[in-house]
């Protein structure tokens, strides 16, 4: 069995893969406004490449961290008692900062301040319940991938969040630290901060949510019973 790689050595993985992972979505984001008006073919610039992120950095950092990336993705594993707690809360704290990073980042590369709080405006009802079908299918998606054909994750998720900024209200964030990040982000991706606490409530309810279901529908199925045998008459 190959040994778990330290904590110091996971908790960089989780960092760096959410702060490429939101310097793609705002950079990408801020790449298709300049280039087109057309709201579709921005959102569509903004879509692939995070999809198409997604499938390399989780198939490079997945061995290392598991490559969660998401605060609510780590809930859902110290749940399950497959993380420690206190490791849990080192990655979530890496995962954030690595999103804020990503933002900064992905201002410097565009010739923007560093940081600009979000005017855009993402709330109502209609928000939240898309923040949780998104958390929930991206969540269900993971832990079915794991049950099934771990090989096959990193596809799965970039598909998965692919097909949810098109299928959602609020473009599939499903993700508290991707959250907070954005909401750094005066661009086409960013969220006004006032919105964040209606998200991530949104997408921690979801991600629990997933895991509700999936200790059921993903269980292993109980052998047969033997049939008992009876005196031959």
């Amino acid at each position: 069995m190959t040994a778990r790689p330290d904590l110091p050595r996971r908790l960089v993985a989780e960092a760096l893969g959410t702060a490429v992972l939101v310097a793609t979505v705002v950079g990408s984001g801020i790449m298709a406004d300049r280039l087109t008006a057309d709201v579709a073919l921005a959102l569509l610039g903004n879509t692939i490449p995070t999809g198409a992120i997604l499938v390399v950095l989780i198939t490079i950092l997945g061995p290392i961290s598991g490559a969660h990336f998401n605060p609510a993705v780590t809930a859902v594993f110290v749940a399950r008692r497959e993380l420690a707690a206190g490791e849990g809360l080192a990655y979530v704290a890496a995962q954030v900062l690595g999103g804020v990073a990503g933002t900064l980042v992905a201002h410097l590369m565009f010739e923007h301040a560093p940081f600009a709080v979000s005017a855009t405006v993402r709330t109502g009802a209609s928000q939240w319940l898309a923040e949780v079908v998104a958390t929930f299918t991206l969540v269900t998606v993971v832990l079915g991938g794991l049950r099934f054909r771990p090989d096959a994750v990193p596809v799965l998720v970039g598909l998965t969040i692919t097909a949810a900024y098109w299928f959602t209200a609020s473009t599939s964030f499903a993700n508290p630290a991707v959250a907070i990040a954005r909401s750094l982000t005066d661009t086409f991706s960013g969220i006004r901060p006032a919105d964040l606490p209606g998200f991530v409530l949104a997408e921690f309810a979801g991600a629990f949510l997933a895991l509700g279901l999936a200790g059921w529908l993903l269980a292993a199925p109980r052998a047969a019973a033997a049939p008992v045998a009876t005196p031959a008459e």
